[in-house]
């Protein structure tokens, strides 16, 4: 059976090898945030602690709500009331009570997204190449930088995985191991392109870190 032959029979049946080549996804998941990457709100330095020290500065649970569904909105405020209260006792109560009502508010977040708390992430993680360049372009409303990157990432990884297939393209008919390693490279390069497309079409929202979405 020819290559061109295999391709016309596999092709109704791509979604079959969606398991088979999981390890091929891996560049995908790195470039949008996936298993290789911790959640980016999860952290002392994210933006949903950044929130709540701006509340607790202010006084303004304002700051902080827009971050957790709005039905946790009663639960986050009862929080945010007994933390001021307890501030006032000292500077190591401060400390205690501001780290519980950050841990609250993640908790919540995280909720929200239909994902597990799993407790505070030190500050400092690697984030990968994109979440600053997506922080800095709002920042400075301007999105050249991340968009150029991307754009970038994408046509590199994609040209990698065309060329990788079409090397292994022209094998034997009665060379299995060939035929198979042509069969993986091509389906590398066929699934790869499906799934960015689904991602980015689907939406590849903020909380499809734990691919839930926020209740709002």
């Amino acid at each position: 059976m020819s290559a061109r032959s295999q391709e016309r029979r596999l092709g109704s049946h791509v979604p079959l090898y969606f398991t088979f080549l999981r390890p091929y996804t891996t560049a995908l998941e790195l470039l949008f945030g996936g298993e290789g990457m911790p959640p980016h709100c999860d952290t002392l330095d994210g933006p949903v602690v950044k929130a709540a020290k701006r509340a607790l500065e202010t006084g303004n649970v304002n700051f902080i709500l827009p971050w957790v569904p709005k039905k946790a909105e009663a639960e986050l405020k009862r929080a945010f009331e007994r933390t001021l209260r307890v501030r006032k006792l000292g500077r190591e109560a401060m400390e205690l009570s501001d780290y519980w009502f950050f841990e609250t508010a993640v908790r919540l977040h995280r909720e929200g997204e239909g994902a597990p708390y799993t407790g505070l992430k030190p500050a400092g993680l690697d984030w990968g190449p994109v979440v600053p360049r997506a922080e800095k372009a709002i920042e400075q409303g301007n999105a050249k930088e991340v968009i150029d990157f991307l754009l970038h990432t994408v046509k590199e990884e994609m040209q990698k995985r065309f060329e990788h297939a079409m090397a292994k393209k022209n094998y034997d008919e009665n060379d299995v191991d060939a035929a198979r390693e042509y069969v993986q490279a091509m389906l590398s390069f066929v699934l790869f392109s499906h799934h960015l497309y689904t991602y980015v079409k689907g939406g590849g929202e903020h909380g499809e870190e734990g691919m839930g979405g926020h209740e709002h």
